[in-house]
């Protein structure tokens, strides 16, 4: 048994693939710096990261792979879920070792029918984020919007609020991962807060440090999204099929009411056109 460790950064995991190949001794399993062996008897071997080497891995499999695919290899480094470096590594061995084209297309291989699915999960994670994302403007001026993803897809959705708001700064932090992506009107940055305030580690800002009169912009919101919804068309299980209840506490318009609800009392539908006069 061969046991390979690495640093945790997808460079690192590229590294292994090299590695591996390099050694010609294929891992039976892949974990982080500090995991503990799967058995007594497995052949521990630490991988550092080598930049130059995790490049030729990736630049390789760009030239074998279509661009969807070729991007899923990171999605599913993004993914996080048990087990997700053996399963790089085998769909990136199957790649290596086929001659023909369209080798992601291979249904039959269990790793790309895994790709595949991998695929999907981080687009409708990365596609619920992009919708349900809230900000919520600070004294100082920047715009806070904390997210606790299922899956790491953070990197994923930094370049569409880049060009949606590029007029502000902004921060988007991951809760559960505890890191950020911070916008200064120039480019992007990833940043660790090594003393990040207790409500935004739990996801939930101080009023102290949000602007006066951002609760009155939430309280808009919350006015708007009353308005717009038709109560005859009411359809929970839908709504939850589309909005699951996991991000509902980010979601100004599921969060407890300011004020009550007043329906608007001139919101009527005509019966008929009007005939207007020659």
């Amino acid at each position: 048994m061969h046991f390979y460790t690495y640093d945790g950064s997808f460079e690192g995991l590229l590294t292994v693939v090299f590695e591996a190949y390099e050694r010609k001794e294929w891992p039976t399993q892949i974990g982080r710096e500090g995991e503990a062996p799967p058995g007594i008897f497995a052949e521990h071997h630490f991988v550092p990261t080598q930049e130059d080497k995790a490049k030729r891995v990736w630049e390789g499999l760009g030239k074998k792979l279509s661009k969807a695919a070729w991007e899923n290899v990171y999605k599913a480094y993004l993914w996080e879920q048990s087990g997700f470096e053996m399963l790089i590594f085998q769909f990136v061995r199957m790649v290596f070792s086929s001659t023909q084209e369209g080798v992601e297309e291979n249904f039959s291989e269990p790793c790309v029918q895994k790709m595949a699915a991998v695929g999907k999960q981080m687009f409708r994670e990365k596609h619920r984020m992009e919708a349900f994302i809230r900000f919520q403007r600070t004294q100082d001026g920047l715009f806070i919007a904390p997210i606790s993803p299922d899956f790491n897809v953070l990197p994923l959705v930094v370049s569409h609020f880049e060009k949606r708001y590029a007029d502000q700064h902004w921060l988007i932090y991951d809760v559960r991962r505890q890191y950020g992506a911070y916008y200064d009107l120039q480019s992007v940055q990833i940043v660790y807060l090594e003393d990040a305030p207790l409500g935004l580690r739990k996801g939930q800002l101080s009023p102290e440090i949000l602007t006066s009169v951002e609760p009155l912009y939430q309280q808009l919101w919350q006015v708007y999204f009353d308005h717009v919804n038709i109560p005859e068309r009411k359809n929970q299980k839908l709504h939850l099929r589309h909005m699951p209840k996991r991000y509902w506490k980010y979601l100004t318009e599921k969060k407890p009411r300011m004020q009550a609800h007043q329906p608007i009392q001139n919101k009527q539908v005509p019966t008929a056109m009007p005939r207007l006069k020659a």
